[in-house]
């Protein structure tokens, strides 16, 4: 039986393009980026520009704002550990990706003081809030764009106007929405915005960490070993990995629109078909404000591990892939006011790029006759 992914959320598919532009970088174009001496250091360094340049210009950045790192993970360390101090105050939502959160739970051990503010039953965060938990010490707010498990996208826009009428630093996790919906690091005041490159088609192990220029001289490195990356990152830079980067923001610049639009076409479909066969099915977090790809169900009475096992031809997941061998609850759905039931009950599907129509029927189908066979429709 073929297999059917629809767990883009978690990583997607490296498209062919983007393994093509890489494959060079790991063969005949094989010099370090930091040799200055010789055309192969020239040709590695010209490149890593050409993909700094590729990731600025599909967030309104300019190049010199875009520091490499393995990934929004460490993006997100480099940014809440930059704020750890005793006394500062750090405003964030109960519902960040675990790379915020845990983050959070350990600066608070130095004294650090963490607000975390709950959204509202869609997912999302009442701005008021914000605005009510800002004191003196407030030093950064950190939001994450999209959201990983429900896809809702927060009010970026009007986070950003709070913070900087308050001279607050403003951290975006901006993994789950990359390439799914427009992100502009000035219109929407955004000083710290980390991204990840395998949520959008391309290679695992490279992300970045746009910083606004007026911020460079406030942040230290949190290893040290060398001058790269302006020395807030040292270490031999991953070429290959830079370029396909870099590539699949090139492809965004000119596809996103187009794309979006095909995959959230796919969703309602596949939202259509289940809820006409499967009343009483419950789609999780705000319909409208959510990333093209995203759906979270719960189906009442049922256990949604139970009906992913029973599916092994059909990728999808129960939440957060960061957290899928963990037997807690999702602190998700529990964070918008889920009972403990419907929390069990939820599944996540995140239709991608390479998803088809027929992905959709079959998928759709397949849910609705595990659904039907578990209980008693």
């Amino acid at each position: 039986m073929n297999k059917i992914y629809l767990d883009n959320n978690s990583t997607t598919q490296l498209d062919p393009r983007i393994l093509k532009k890489m494959i060079p970088f790991f063969s005949e174009k094989f010099g370090n980026s930091s040799s200055r001496t010789h055309s192969f250091g020239w040709e590695a360094d010209a490149a890593i520009e050409q993909s700094r340049k590729e990731i600025a210009a599909l967030i309104n950045a300019e190049k010199s704002e875009i520091i490499f790192t393995s990934g929004a993970t460490e993006s997100n360390n480099i940014i809440i550990l930059n704020h750890n101090s005793k006394d500062n105050h750090i405003i964030t939502m109960s519902t960040e990706h675990k790379a915020v959160l845990d983050i959070c739970k350990e600066v608070e051990k130095n004294n650090t003081h963490i607000t975390y503010l709950n959204p509202k039953k869609d997912g999302l965060i009442k701005i008021d809030k914000i605005t009510d938990n800002i004191h003196p010490k407030t030093t950064l707010v950190s939001i994450m764009h999209a959201n990983n498990e429900i896809g809702v996208i927060q009010p970026i826009y009007e986070i950003g106007k709070i913070c900087k009428s308050n001279n607050i630093s403003f951290h975006v996790d901006g993994a789950q929405s990359l390439g799914k919906t427009n992100i502009d690091v000035k219109k929407m005041n955004i000083d710290f915005l980390s991204l990840s490159a395998h949520k959008i088609y391309g290679p695992k192990g490279i992300g970045c960490l746009y910083i606004n220029k007026k911020h460079f001289h406030k942040l230290k490195p949190r290893f040290y070993g060398g001058s790269q990356e302006r020395s807030l990152r040292p270490g031999t830079l991953p070429v290959p990995l830079i370029v396909g980067f870099g590539e699949a923001c090139k492809i965004l610049n000119k596809e996103q629109e187009k794309e979006s639009n095909e995959i959230l076409k796919k969703r309602k479909l596949l939202i259509q078909k289940i809820k006409t066969e499967i009343p009483d099915v419950i789609v999780n977090g705000d319909k409208v404000n959510r990333i093209p790809g995203n759906v979270n169900f719960s189906f009442p009475s049922l256990k949604g591990q139970s009906i992913i096992n029973s599916m092994p031809s059909i990728a999808i997941s129960g939440g957060s892939a960061c957290t899928s061998s963990s037997p807690k609850p999702s602190h998700v759905l529990k964070n918008i006011g889920l009972n403990k039931q419907l929390i069990n009950s939820a599944i996540r599907i995140c239709i991608g790029r390479f998803n088809t129509y027929e992905h959709i029927e079959i998928a759709a189908e397949t849910i609705i006759k595990t659904v039907k066979q578990k209980s008693s429709y």
